[in-house]
């Protein structure tokens, strides 16, 4: 399973629903994205090291961007970014858990909504 960045921010926030979500996983999935925006939200090294270690310490993998990826990312932000608002971030994490045949975990469903051949797992806090 991927889990999308709100995802981590519900864990980081406390909620125990999605850290019992993220534990029961049996395999644990990240895009590579979702990582960059983690990091990217951090305010300094200590909170970097913080997201390193939870990422490594519940052995989640981070799935790389393929040419594959960033070409179905393309197309969704063709086909949906008008319609429904899809950025190109949220596009990279649907097209990583498209082409690595995975559902997808997130509480911000509107901008994967459209896309019919992702498999979306609506979590609710």
């Amino acid at each position: 399973m991927i889990f999308d960045t709100d995802m981590f921010i519900w864990v980081q926030r406390g909620n125990t629903k999605a850290a019992a979500l993220m534990d029961a996983a049996h395999k644990r999935f990240l895009s590579v994205q979702t990582y960059m925006e983690l990091l990217q939200c951090a305010q300094n090294k200590q909170q970097h090291r913080q997201i390193k270690r939870f990422i490594a310490d519940f052995n989640f993998t981070v799935l790389p961007l393929t040419e594959n990826i960033g070409h179905r990312a393309l197309v969704y932000v063709e086909e949906y970014g008008l319609s429904s608002g899809m950025r190109a971030g949220d596009a990279i994490i649907a097209a990583t858990a498209t082409e690595n045949g995975l559902p997808l975990t997130s509480s911000n469903t509107k901008h994967f909504k459209p896309v019919k051949e992702l498999e979306l797992k609506v979590f609710k806090p």
